[in-house]
């Protein structure tokens, strides 16, 4: 079957793509701005992101895995980062050490990239130095339920694994490497330890969300199976799957608030 879509419905563009090639986010970029539904996905990201960001904390907000989004336009003083030189990004970093001095951000915000991250232990750390008391860590990611983890296995990509013991995986290549259960794991399965280990940081939301948009906009890989003037149609037929949200969303807005140390 995931042969099959291949064939018919993997996008052009994303044919002969690397992913692992700072030249690959030029090409994310394009199929992102020539799919208005997969772009009007973004935006609906973007804009749950910027509400979730303290407006009553200092500081500036960091961008990680920056890539071919474009939330930029949407907050005109983000920082944008990469871990791969690109023209696109302000700095260029691993987000497994982070380059920021003590309290300085307001907030780190990301989409689709704490999954890809092979150490999250050393990265929640260094966050908890660099942001203000108060402040967030704000993120959208893949999460597992019945639905999803059917999708995310058969027709996506990226590895999957929801029985990981560790909250890590090997790094190979800087952008592939990836467990789309990860943040499922450290979140919700794991969600005891990750109160233990990290006092500092306080679970203030996960809204699990999106459980056709994405799938319908063919993500980075493939063809939109919409038009994009659709979206918020889709969009208004999501939100009647509320009730049963937990079986059927695709991914969580989750939202990390730094708490003062005691």
């Amino acid at each position: 079957m995931k042969k099959l879509l291949q064939s018919y419905l993997v996008h052009p563009l994303a044919r002969e793509i690397d992913i692992d090639s700072p030249d690959a986010t030029a090409t994310k970029s394009r199929i992102i701005q020539s799919k208005l539904f997969l772009k009007n996905f973004y935006k609906d990201c973007y804009r749950s992101i910027i509400r979730r960001i303290p407006e009553d904390v200092d500081g500036t907000v960091v961008e990680i895995g920056s890539g071919a989004g474009f939330l930029k336009n949407y907050l005109a003083d983000l920082v944008t980062s990469e871990i791969l030189s690109v023209p696109s990004v302000d700095i260029v970093f691993d987000a497994q050490s982070l380059p920021f001095r003590r309290s300085c951000l307001r907030a780190i915000v990301m989409v689709d990239v704490f999954h890809h991250l092979p150490d999250v232990i050393s990265f929640l750390r260094d966050a908890i130095e660099c942001v203000q008391p108060g402040g967030t860590i704000v993120m959208v990611e893949p999460w597992i339920t019945r639905w999803s983890y059917f999708i995310y296995r058969f027709f996506h990509q990226e590895p999957i694994n929801q029985r990981a013991e560790q909250w890590s995986f090997p790094g190979k290549g800087p952008l592939s490497s990836a467990n789309s259960a990860l943040p499922w794991i450290v979140f919700q399965r794991d969600r005891q330890r990750f109160k233990n280990d990290f006092p500092g940081w306080h679970i203030e939301e996960i809204k699990l969300d999106y459980p056709f948009s994405y799938l319908v906009s063919g993500g980075l890989s493939y063809r939109s199976l919409a038009p994009g003037n659709l979206f918020g149609v889709f969009r208004r037929f999501e939100k009647l799957f509320q009730p049963i949200m937990g079986s059927v969303a695709m991914f969580a807005k989750i939202t990390l608030r730094r708490v003062p140390k005691s």
